[in-house]
């Protein structure tokens, strides 16, 4: 006996502005939170390199 699986579902439409909208929202908080990892890794380091110079 052979099952035949139902044909695929049609996918809903797409809003092409709004998925371009979403990437740069996601983009932006990307470089947000890289920016802000970067600047307190720079912190660390100085905060480091300082306490081995004194």
């Amino acid at each position: 006996m052979h099952l035949r699986p139902p044909p695929p579902r049609r996918l809903p439409p797409q809003d092409m502005a709004e998925l371009d909208a979403a990437e740069q929202r996601a983009q932006r908080l990307t470089y947000g939170v890289g920016t802000v990892a970067g600047v307190v890794l720079v912190v660390l380091v100085c905060v480091l390199c300082s306490r081995l110079v004194f």
